[in-house]
């Protein structure tokens, strides 16, 4: 299995069930850390929209809970899942919460962050809703900072679709 891409990762789906992200070969990701008491919550309707567009063409939308910016995704797993059903009717794959930055990032993060720096090279997450693309080859192509909201990405997503 090759270091040099993604698939080399696996993660705790939302349900429990341990998912290989090999499941995801030959696809467009887009990675990203999700909270549902956060300023950009509603970008969680975005992301829905483009998983409804493109998933037919290949765009899988993966989003990661993660509690460490503000507490601001402080439920449970059922707690979020049921969120993002009642509110956003999300049908894209949520896993379990996770750490993006820190002694306890998981190693997909540090994957993510080391292959897509920020600006100035920083390699931390700053807020909830920062955005990895991920192309067909398994390579992290580009970081999206949280602002960017998914609409507004589209057409680098399907660039590379």
């Amino acid at each position: 299995m090759s270091e040099n891409n993604i698939y080399q990762f696996s993660a705790k789906a939302i349900n429990g069930e341990n998912v290989s992200l090999s499941a995801f070969k030959d696809k467009v990701m887009l990675i990203v850390n999700v909270a549902s008491k956060c300023g950009f919550t509603s970008q969680y309707k975005g992301l829905e929209q483009l998983h409804k567009d493109l998933g037919a063409k290949g765009l899988s939308i993966l989003g990661f809970p993660c509690n460490q910016f503000g507490g601001q995704e402080p439920g449970s797993e059922e707690e979020i899942k049921g969120f993002c059903d009642m509110n956003y009717g999300v049908t894209f794959p949520l896993f379990s919460k996770v750490e993006v930055n820190g002694d306890d990032a998981t190693a997909l993060y540090d994957y993510l962050k080391s292959k897509a720096p920020g600006i100035m090279g920083s390699k931390a997450v700053k807020w909830n809703f920062t955005k990895f693309l991920v192309d067909r080859n398994g390579q992290v192509t580009k970081r999206f900072a949280p602002k960017d909201k998914p609409e507004d990405i589209r057409s680098e997503i399907e660039k590379i679709l």
